[in-house]
Parts: structure tokens; C-alpha cells; sequence
């Protein structure tokens, strides 16, 4: 007896939250609320209509002519989905990375240059070999490009 009675209650309440509510003036002006205005009075709804019980099928699905997901389908999507933003994320790392190594040690070679400080190589016959002033110039503006190239402003 007490469950059909909390069951009543429940269901009573269930469609009270689920009326439209109302705001009018009456006669005396004062506010009032209530699910149905009186007549000829002129009344303000304060919420729609309750949403859907069902969600509405996607209108990508719907427009495109596909069916829609299984929750299967969805979820292997979802799982590719991610996994492709892990693999871009993962990319951009390692060339992140990279310039960064590429920039530091560019850096250190224009460094190394502007020092002042005698430049050798080896040539072919493996020999020591310094720079002159002329090949010194090239090779600084041209790890100067580097710089430019690898180094973030």
C-alpha cells in the first residue's frame, strides 16, 4: 500500500515538472504563477517544453544518407580518432625536438665563429686546413641562415 501511494505521489510530481509554467498580473496587481492563465490575461511562459525523451538522429548521418553508428562503430571511430591525434601529437614532438637540436647547435656554431678564434677543417688528403677571412665570412652567414631557419623569434 505504501509503494502504490509513493508510486501516485511520484507520477503526481513527475507531471507537475514537466507542465508549462506561467507569469501574469492579475486584476489587483499582483504577480502570479501557475501552469494555465487565466483568460484574457496576458501571460509570459518561463520554460519551454520539456527536451525530447529520445535523442534525434544525427543530422550529419541524416543529410549525408548514412545510417547511424552502432555504439560499436562509435566507439572504434572514437578509438581512431585518437589514436591518429596521438600519432599527430607524437610528429609534432619529434619536429619540435628536432628544431630544437638544430637551433642549439646552430647557435653554438655562429658562436664558435664570432669568437675570433682560428677555424680549421679537414680536406680530403686529411690535412688541417684553417679559414681565411673570405671563407670565414661565408660559412657566418650562412650558419646565420641556419639560425634564422631553425630558431624561433
Amino acid at each position: 500500500m505504501r509503494r502504490l501511494w509513493l508510486f501516485v505521489v511520484m507520477m503526481g510530481l513527475a507531471t507537475a515538472v514537466a507542465a508549462q509554467a506561467y507569469k501574469w498580473i492579475d486584476e489587483k496587481g499582483k504577480v502570479r504563477y501557475g501552469d494555465q492563465p487565466p483568460p484574457g490575461v496576458k501571460a509570459t511562459p518561463l520554460r519551454g517544453p520539456p527536451p525530447p525523451s529520445s535523442p534525434a538522429p544525427s543530422s550529419a548521418a541524416s543529410k549525408s544518407g548514412q545510417k547511424p553508428l552502432t555504439p560499436e562503430q562509435a566507439f572504434q571511430k572514437r578509438q581512431q580518432e585518437r589514436a591518429d591525434a596521438e600519432k599527430k601529437a607524437a610528429k609534432a614532438s619529434t619536429e619540435d625536438e628536432t628544431k630544437r637540436v638544430n637551433c642549439q647547435q646552430a647557435q653554438a656554431a655562429l658562436r664558435t665563429l664570432q669568437s675570433g678564434q682560428r677555424i680549421s677543417t679537414t680536406n680530403e688528403a686529411g690535412e688541417r686546413v684553417y679559414l681565411n677571412d673570405d671563407e670565414r665570412d661565408r660559412e657566418t652567414v650562412r650558419v646565420q641562415q641556419s639560425v634564422r631557419e631553425w630558431c624561433p623569434r
